[in-house]
């Protein structure tokens, strides 16, 4: 991991942008943070949109998590941002929009190509940059996963198993696999899903959300679109983290 430029926020958070075997990222620390007293780190999940386009609504989910005692990170999804383009998401994706122009259904083979290679590519390179992340001296575990691309997020709360838990955001193109993956996850999730999202398929979330296998699973369901989600809803996620990162200080001894 290789720092680029830092700046310090007005609440005291570290903001760091770095590169990562050329990938481009951001770390935000808290003003707490310290090797000897090092907080756990969530990892910011992205849409295909670009880090550049999501680093205002990424930095203030970042500074509501450093007040509460978390780091954050994320990285650029392959194929968005500067990153050299995937051909095989470019095709899938330009055939979504003739489909869509069409009006015709987007099928299951469609999904499966929209969305499993970028999932294929995207988790090995989070996993890189967890261990990135966890080498550093003011950063330690448990790990969280919030938000991004659900597919990304159901494949890593299964395989790497350093992620305590997981806060995702329902989506509406889910592949087949993604539902076999999701009947193995175990770990606490916190799924947040807007009841009237133009962009979403609320029987695929509601399905995907009986299917995971998680002892603990909580659906936060609010009304409204895409964009309307109350200032409640990231509070409770926040609770969640709390919850399911933060280790209870050790019983200083009493004297006698």
């Amino acid at each position: 991991m290789h720092f680029t430029s830092e700046q310090q926020l007005d609440d005291g958070v570290l903001e760091r942008e770095f590169t990562l075997d050329g990938i481009p990222g951001v770390l935000w620390t808290p003003a707490s943070a310290s090797p000897s007293a090092p907080v756990p780190p969530i990892l910011l999940g992205l849409p295909p949109l670009g880090l550049h386009r999501m680093r205002p609504r990424l930095a203030e989910r970042a500074r509501h998590a450093a007040a509460d005692g978390f780091a954050s990170a994320c990285i650029e999804l392959p194929g968005s941002g500067e990153r050299p383009r995937v051909p095989a998401l470019d095709e899938a994706r330009a055939e979504l929009r003739r489909t869509m122009e069409a009006g015709e259904p987007v099928g299951p083979e469609l999904v499966d190509a929209l969305v499993l290679p970028l999932v294929d590519l995207a988790v090995p390179e989070h996993r890189a940059a967890l261990d990135a992340l966890l080498a550093l001296p003011d950063i330690d575990g448990p790990v969280g996963y919030s938000g991004g691309v659900i597919a990304v997020g159901v494949r890593l709360a299964l395989v790497e198993p350093r992620i305590a838990a997981a806060a995702l955001f329902a989506g509406s193109f889910v592949p087949r696999r993604t539902f076999e993956e999701a009947r193995q996850v175990t770990v606490p999730l916190h799924v947040l899903l807007q009841w009237d999202d133009e962009g979403n398929d609320r029987r695929t979330s509601l399905d995907l959300f009986d299917a995971f296998g998680s002892p603990e699973k909580c659906l936060n369901a609010n009304m409204g679109g895409h964009t309307g989600v109350p200032p409640h809803a990231g509070d409770a996620a926040a609770r969640f983290f709390t919850r399911h990162l933060k280790r209870p200080r050790p019983e200083q001894p009493q004297p006698e």
